[in-house]
This record gives C-alpha cells, sequence and structure tokens, in this order.
C-alpha cells in the first residue's frame, strides 16, 4: 500500500508513504501531485498524514452511565463522585464491557488509536478492572489500551485501599493511580503518593494521579508528587492530570514550583470541556476557569496534552470521542489562539500524548515504525483547526479501520 500525496507536519512539499506489511517501509518526497496508479493507493489529497491521535485520559468503565440512577444536578465534581458511588453498585461485567466497547468505537471512529483509561478498583470485587482487562485484548486491533488503576474513593481513606492498588496491578493494571486530593487529610494524601510512587517504582508501572483537581489554592500535592519523581528519577514515567488547583495559585509560589516541576521531568495532562465545567462552581463573580496554566507549562517546555476525561458519565454529560473537539475548545480556554500556537496545535493531541503514554519508539510517522496512521481532513495544524475538521482515513498496522466521506454542501443559490 502507498500514501500519496501527503502533507507531512514539519516539512515542506508532498510525500508518498510506502507501507510494507505493518510497518512504514520508506517515505519519499513527490515533485508534483501523482495520481494512484490502482487500489492499493490512497491519495491524501495534499492534506496531512499523522500518526493516530492519542486519548490520554478517559474513564471507560463510567462512560455512558450519566443520569443513572440520578443526574449530577449540581454539576460539582463531588457530586460526581458521589453519583458514580451509586452506579458503581449497579456494574455487571457485560454492563462495563458494553459501555466500553460502545465508547471505544467512537474514538477509533475519531482516528483515536492510543487510550490510557482510568478504571476505579475501590472495588473489592474488581468488576469494572476484570472487564476492563479484557476489553483491552479484545480490542488490540483497534487500540492499544493502558489501564490505571484508579482509586477513586482513595487509597488511605478507602477500606483496605493499599491492598486493592497493590491487587489491581498484579492482576494486569498498566499504571498506577491515585487521588490525593481526595483523601481525608492532608497527610493521608501525602502518604498516597509516597505508596502509589513506591508500587510503581516495584512493579516497573507507569504512574498518572489526578492531583489537585480542585479549585482550592491549598491543595499542593503536585509539589509532593513531583518531588517523588525527581528523586527516584521517574518523571518521564509520571503525568500528573488536571492540577487545576494552579489556575488559583499565586505567581509567587507558581514562579518556584516551576522551577521543581522542570527538574522532575513529569507529564501533564489537561482536560480544558471537563475542567471548565467542573470547576469554579463555587465561585460567585468573577469566576476562575479552573484550569491548570496549559500555555505556561507548554512555554516552560515541558510536557503538557489534551484528554476528553469522560463521555456522558455522572461528571460530563457530554461527548462524542472527537478530541479534535476537545483540542480546538482547549486552545479557546486557555488563551492559545496565537498563530505559533495554532501551527503546532496537533501536537497536544499527537505527539505530547504519546510521550505521555511513554510509547516511544511504537509511534511516529518515520520508516520502520507500525503504519499506524492517519489521514486528515486539512493541510495543516491551523486548517484543521479553523475547519473543524477531521480524520478521514485510519490505518492501523497496514490495514485501513476507518474510513469517512467528507460533509457535501450543495449550493442552491448562488
Amino acid at each position: 500500500m502507498n500514501i500519496i500525496n501527503a502533507r507531512l507536519r514539519g516539512k515542506t512539499g508532498l510525500y508518498r508513504i510506502q507501507i510494507d506489511g505493518q510497518r512504514i517501509g520508506a517515505i519519499v518526497a513527490q515533485s508534483a501531485v501523482i495520481q494512484a496508479t490502482g487500489v492499493t493507493d490512497l491519495d491524501a489529497g495534499e492534506n496531512l498524514v499523522t500518526a493516530p491521535f492519542v486519548e490520554p485520559h478517559i474513564h471507560l468503565d463510567a462512560a455512558l452511565t450519566a443520569g443513572e440512577p440520578k443526574w449530577n444536578m449540581s454539576g460539582t465534581l463531588f457530586e460526581g463522585i458521589e453519583r458514580w458511588s451509586e452506579r458503581k453498585a449497579l456494574v455487571t461485567h457485560e454492563d462495563t464491557k458494553t459501555r466500553a466497547r460502545k465508547t471505544i468505537d467512537m474514538l477509533v471512529d475519531h482516528g483515536i488509536q492510543h487510550v490510557r483509561t482510568h478504571v476505579d478498583v475501590t472495588d473489592p470485587s474488581f468488576a469494572a478492572l476484570k472487564a476492563m482487562l479484557e476489553v483491552r485484548e479484545d480490542t488490540r486491533h483497534l487500540i492499544d489500551l493502558q489501564i490505571v488503576a484508579f482509586p477513586q474513593e482513595g487509597i488511605e481513606s478507602f477500606k483496605n485501599g493499599r491492598a486493592l492498588m497493590t491487587e489491581a496491578v498484579a492482576m494486569g493494571a498498566d499504571v498506577v493511580g491515585g487521588i490525593p486530593h481526595f483523601e481525608n487529610t492532608r497527610e493521608q494524601g501525602e502518604s498516597s503518593v509516597k505508596f502509589l510512587m513506591d508500587l510503581a517504582e516495584r512493579t516497573g508501572c507507569l504512574v498518572d494521579v489526578h492531583c489537585d483537581e480542585t479549585d482550592d489554592p491549598q491543595s499542593r500535592f503536585l509539589e509532593v508528587l513531583a518531588e517523588e519523581a525527581r528523586v527516584r528519577e521517574m518523571g518521564e514515567r509520571v503525568t500528573a492530570s488536571h492540577t487545576v488547583a494552579m489556575g488559583s495559585y499565586d505567581n509567587a509560589y507558581c514562579y518556584k514550583l516551576f522551577r521543581l516541576l522542570k527538574r522532575s521531568k513529569i507529564n501533564f495532562v489537561s482536560c480544558p470541556t471537563e475542567s471548565i465545567h467542573l470547576q469554579g462552581r463555587y465561585d460567585g463573580y468573577p469566576k476562575r476557569r479552573g484550569l491548570t496554566r496549559v500555555a505556561e507549562i507548554d512555554r516552560a517546555g515541558m510536557n503538557i496534552c489534551f484528554g476528553q476525561d469522560s463521555i456522558v458519565d455522572p461528571w460530563y454529560p457530554l461527548g462524542n470521542g472527537n478530541i479534535v473537539r476537545i483540542l480546538e475548545a482547549g486552545l479557546h480556554i486557555c488563551h492559545m489562539l496565537g498563530y505559533e500556537d495554532l501551527k503546532r496545535a496537533l501536537d497536544l493531541i499527537t505527539d505530547n500524548s504519546a510521550r505521555t503514554l511513554h510509547l516511544g519508539e511504537r509511534y511516529g510517522v518515520e520508516v520502520g515504525r507500525p503504519a499506524n496512521l492517519l489521514i486528515l481532513s486539512a493541510p495543516d495544524d491551523y486548517e484543521l483547526i479553523r475547519s473543524q475538521g477531521h480524520a478521514l482515513v485510519s490505518i492501523r498496522e497496514g490495514n485501513v479501520i476507518m474510513q469517512r466521506s467528507p460533509a457535501r454542501v450543495e449550493r442552491l443559490l448562488g
């Protein structure tokens, strides 16, 4: 198979990408537009060809449960946790698998092939985790799925929380999670971070912590996580998700914090649509945006990416799997519509996300790497955002797994 008339990010001109089996065999510059010579040629139409989109933060075990048994009427994070605690009692193996598969299909339809999902393990039956371990195997032909052992109701403040986390990793979770700001006390929050980092270091797992997902400017567990990562030299394997309290920190503290963050080398995930919805709920006016300092983290040379977080669950009642929608909203919310940001906007849902998931040489448009590719509906990052574009073709291990026909508009009056 060949992809012809392709544009590549960071390069000028057109290219032909040769796919040999499951790998990229060659990338050859074209001197002009060429015509397809058979059914094995895919014409990119002078549009971008990229590595697949990446979803670095989602909760597949909770997807498609909004309103069951009750809606989150206040729209707050903590009522969402209460509603999920009620819904969790209704979780069955097949229920979780069915909802997760439907949601994965949505993600695949929008060009996503790499997914990190948080799975609630504050459940002695591990019903959701067992189901998601099966889903991981069942969907390997569509996505690479990383599973985070996520203690939704805490590690230290939930009965047998440490044992549940340890068992979840032994069962096959890829990533160790945490939620220190939800623990009952500051001391428990710090202890939970040290425990989860010990567990990850001992087992070789990655780390992804829900960290300071609150408007409280005194919630400062990010510094604890970053220092643990720095001392253990684990930063590139560690992710701080949300960190929205940073949007409420004063600049003097943030100046000091950024020095530690850069030295720690940890990754960041922001979920802009979820955070703009959940945070600022206790404010009158002026009302805080309730997001982390995305632009500042990015411009300081640290790694940050965007995730969807939820699709129709107790925390967020909307969503359809389209991460380009999240990217566009995030650029608006985070004051990143300057042209320099727009020219490299796809970093926030491709390369930066792949770095967060520690994908390494399994990702990228380079000779010898897996033939996992997208043909997009625009020639560059800016135009994809401006036109609210889509992935038109998704190729996985050399096989087309999704093809979209662009919308067609017919003008009836000139």
